[in-house]
């Protein structure tokens, strides 16, 4: 303390006008935190699921709340020891920030286990409590920086938000260089070089001196204590895929590769058998099933993503047994599109099955990368410089909707690793590959009578991810061809393992149907639904009923075991062939008795008597009763809904409370509801502790309280809303979640910063012209829901370096015009001496801000991501007549502050 005591006075007035290098070292700091928030969320990532990370990281903002409710109580004695207190909370960053990380490692929380494990309870909250600590100091810091430098907040305000968004670019690059165990280095080299500089401002050199010491042991600390200490770097999860392949006893990692894009590690053993979906008939069908035929890909340890060895010919006929095969099994050398490339497997089969060219998406640049390693290139027999083979390195998504080849084969296989069903996985994360859109997009792709083949995991019981599945394939048909939809599919599936839907420009003729059948067959995998198959939808009633009492009941009401026909039930009259009668007319080839489709014998699993059922409401009519009935959310997926996710239905949360084990699959989503149940309990306690410890200074000095509390309510829910949405939509162009973030974080906080900086020439006519600012900005946001999809899908086709720079200019006019509204109340709380508002009125658009980023995900999935934008839009709309509460004089003489 007495280092900071020998800060002379005048530094006091340096603060109210700070000088250049203040502002670098608020930049730096406020740096910092960003960087710390993008750095846990990658470890986050990779130790057990990344929107974990993002409910840590939202205790940044929570932070800020608690550290403006605290400086509002102790406003005083901030005032007279703000630069012991600005000291102290800068030199805990860095410690705490080390010993948080260090100390979550040995708490991993498992939300797998959070109803039937009482600790992981605890766990989470020890996580929580933990991150919250240097965001908390760092919070208090810049509050503090606020409080003193109000009068200039708009200089200092830009500075926080510029440091931050450049900060967000510096993590960006730095993923290239460093591992997700050594990325909090980063943040903390940003706040040492901050603190270093904050006090070499002031002059205070044996603050310097103090500042450099703690760095040093924080940085160094970080690196070697893990070691020392025993504790793991991260603690990944034991239920991520790469824990298995390294608990493997002749387990090997035999490639690694890191950056913004993920951390890509390769597994071998022999012991790893990926086979997706392989036929249970190739233990019979072939002399002898190849041995160690795969390596696993992991990208931050969630995976297996199988990497097939280059087979020898003799081996070869395996691939007939993999799902994938099925659009060979009627198109003979065909010119082939497979939309990801993943591990290649899908492209190995489309190569054997004899296609006379192969094209090939990729967008994530490391798997390209990894499969022209040597190690990979040794495994894979050099796959990529196969002269039938050409990479596109981008979403083939966006390439065959801006293309005008056509192809007779079309593929989009097993895109998702080992499946949609990840426990606590896919909550939040955006499926654009199988989107309504981006059917309609492979369909108009195909040459005439071509393929295209989906195939996905179906892994769920009771059926999800499927159902969503075939829902869009039916819409996006039904889009393209409207009389002739239902000649147009043929699905099939295996019991919790894949299922496959094909769908034929121009339809399939009898004799295809009867090969596909006849394929079907030799395979043992289950019909699902084919043209002219016949159904029975006597029993449908009675299985969606089970499927509800199975979640929903008591235990007793149903039994899943598939009950006979009721032959005394009468048939669907618009079913095709209803009776399975051989009287109806039929083609013969179709073998129409041989399975009664729809009919619910003892031989019918219920899942697939759901599937059978779910095609025929689509295809032939009673779609909208069975979504209405079924348990679960089946709506089919688009770009603005693009989530396999929250199948809860919203009228049923209540209900999961006392059963939440049964919705092991749907963790994420649910937790998000908990989150914004948290977010909006913890925001009214911050809120209102002000008024409980300071109502007589509040009330008896402030007019226009209510007014300024919603003002800047609707600032903080508008602002998240709209970086959380974006970056949900900018992922459409960047690929990557990780990039989007780093990319709109960036662009918003600086081009925000920017208009802060420029709101300072709004000041004296703010109450005229800032409610402009505000209806431009929500015109601007409805604009950009309505039309944000198509642009972005015409950056994607760009060259990476381009798609980075046009999104990041792409945010600029909204992220410049939301800079002004807060510089702009906050300096004229300032100017009317409403300090008790000034610190208030941070922590309120805090506090909001947790609530809006809670909301985010919530409002996307049941209304959509321009909902988003729309209810953003909504947000600064109100604040228009807010703003004017912010401008009442206050009730006590003030004394007018001179602005710098």
């Amino acid at each position: 303390m007495a280092a900071v005591a020998s800060i002379s006075r005048p530094s006091i007035a340096s603060l109210e006008a700070p000088r250049l290098a203040h502002y670098f070292a608020i930049g730096l700091i406020a740096g910092a935190i960003i960087a710390l928030q993008i750095s846990v969320m990658r470890v986050f990532a990779v130790g057990s699921w990344s929107h974990f990370g993002s409910l840590v990281v939202s205790l940044a903002m929570l932070g800020f709340s608690l550290s403006s409710v605290v400086i509002f109580a102790g406003k005083d004695w901030f005032n007279r020891h703000w630069q012991g207190a600005a000291t102290a909370a800068l030199l805990l960053v860095g410690p705490l920030a080390v010993a948080s990380n260090l100390v979550a490692q040995m708490v991993p929380f498992n939300a797998i286990f959070l109803v039937s494990d009482p600790a992981q309870k605890w766990r989470l909250l020890a996580n929580f409590l933990l991150y919250l600590l240097p965001f908390l100091a760092g919070a208090f810091f810049l509050g503090i920086v606020f409080l003193k430098s109000r009068t200039a907040f708009g200089r200092v305000y830009f500075a926080d938000l510029t440091g931050s968004g450049l900060a967000g670019l510096v993590v960006l690059v730095s993923m290239y260089l460093f591992a997700p165990e050594t990325i909090i280095v980063v943040p903390l080299l940003l706040w040492a070089a901050g603190s270093l500089l904050w006090f070499f401002a002031f002059g205070a050199w044996k603050n310097v001196v103090a500042g450099a010491v703690v760095a040093a042991l924080s940085i160094a600390g970080y690196l070697m204590l893990p070691g020392l200490l025993g504790i793991p770097d991260i603690a990944v999860s034991q239920y991520k895929g790469v824990a298995y392949a390294r608990n493997f006893p002749d387990g090997k990692r035999i490639y690694r590769s890191v950056s913004p894009f993920g951390d890509l590690q390769v597994y071998a053993s022999s012991y790893m058998h990926f086979a997706p979906g392989l036929s249970d008939n190739a233990a019979f069908g072939m002399p002898e099933v190849p041995a160690n035929t795969y390596v696993g890909m992991y990208r931050d340890g969630d995976g297996p993503e199988g990497i097939m060895r280059n087979l020898a010919p003799a081996e070869q006929v395996y691939f007939r047994y993999l799902p994938m095969h099925y659009p060979y099994v009627i198109k003979a050398k065909p010119k082939t599109f497979v939309v990801q490339f993943g591990g290649g497997i899908s492209t190995q089969a489309a190569l054997n099955a004899g296609s006379t060219s192969v094209t090939v998406a990729e967008s994530n640049p490391m798997t390209l990368r990894a499969f022209r390693d040597p190690i990979l290139k040794d495994v894979t027999g050099d796959i990529l410089a196969e002269p039938r083979l050409k990479v596109i390195d981008y979403d083939g998504r966006l390439f065959l909707a801006n293309t005008g080849e056509r192809y007779d084969v079309i593929d989009l296989s097993l895109a998702d690793s080992v499946g949609l069903s990840n426990p606590g996985g896919f909550a939040i994360a955006e499926k654009y590959a199988y989107t309504h859109e981006a059917m309609l997009s492979y369909m108009h792709a195909l040459a005439d009578g071509g393929v295209l083949s989906v195939t996905l995991w179906n892994k769920e019981e009771p059926p999800k991810s499927v159902l969503k599945l075939y829902s869009t394939v039916a819409e996006a048909a039904r889009t393209f061809d409207p009389q002739g939809a239902a000649n147009d599919i043929f699905a099939v599936s295996s019991y919790l393992s894949t299922t496959t839907v094909l769908f034929k420009r121009g339809g399939f003729s009898a004799a295809e149907i009867k090969t596909l059948r006849d394929y079907t067959k030799s395979m043992s995998w289950e019909e699902v639904y084919y043209p002219g198959m016949p159904y029975d939808g006597s029993t449908a009633q009675k299985i969606l009923d089970d499927y509800r009492a199975s979640i929903f009941g008591s235990g007793q009401d149903a039994t899943l075991t598939q009950p006979a026909a009721d032959a005394t039930a009468p048939a669907d009259p618009t079913a095709p062939n209803a009776a399975c009668d051989p009287t109806t007319p039929a083609d013969p080839t179709l073998d129409a008795c041989a399975d009664a489709g729809g009919n619910a014998g003892p031989d019918v699993l219920p899942a697939t008597a759901l599937q059978r059922m779910t095609w025929h409401a689509l295809l032939t009519g009673g779609w909208a009763k069975l979504t209405s009935d079924y348990v679960f959310d089946v709506r089919p997926l688009s770009n603005d809904q693009p989530y396999f996710a929250a199948y809860v239905k919203v009228a049923d949360l209540p209900l999961t409370l006392d059963r939440l084990d049964l919705f092991q699959d749907d963790w994420g989503y649910l937790l998000i509801w908990a989150t914004l149940g948290i977010a909006c309990i913890t925001a009214a306690s911050l809120v209102l502790l002000p008024v409980i410890f300071g109502w007589r200074i509040v009330f008896s000095r402030s007019r226009g309280k209510l007014g300024t509390i919603l003002y800047f309510a609707c600032l903080g829910l508008g602002y998240i809303m709209v970086e959380v949405g974006l970056i949900s939509r900018f992922t459409v162009a960047l690929a990557n979640p990780t990039v989007s973030a780093s990319v709109l974080i960036s662009s918003m906080l600086v081009f925000s910063g920017l208009g802060s900086l420029f709101a300072a020439r709004i000041f004296d006519r703010a109450s005229t012209l800032l409610p402009v600012v505000l209806l431009a900005i929500c015109v601007l946001l409805l604009a950009y829901g309505f039309t944000l999809s198509p642009v972005l899908d015409w950056i994607g086709a760009y060259p990476y370096a381009a798609r980075l720079l046009l999104c990041f200019l792409l945010v600029s006019p909204p992220a410049f015009l939301m800079g002004m509204p807060m510089a702009t109340a906050m300096t004229w709380l300032a100017r009317l001496g409403k300090e008790h508002l000034f610190v208030w009125a941070w922590g309120i658009n805090g506090c909001f801000s947790v609530i809006g980023s809670a909301a985010v995900p919530i409002v996307a999935t049941s209304f959509g991501l321009s909902a988003v934008l729309q209810w953003a839009a909504i947000a600064y709309l109100i604040a228009i007549p807010a703003f004017f509460a912010v401008l009442l004089p206050s009730k006590a003489p003030a004394i007018r502050l001179v602005t710098a």
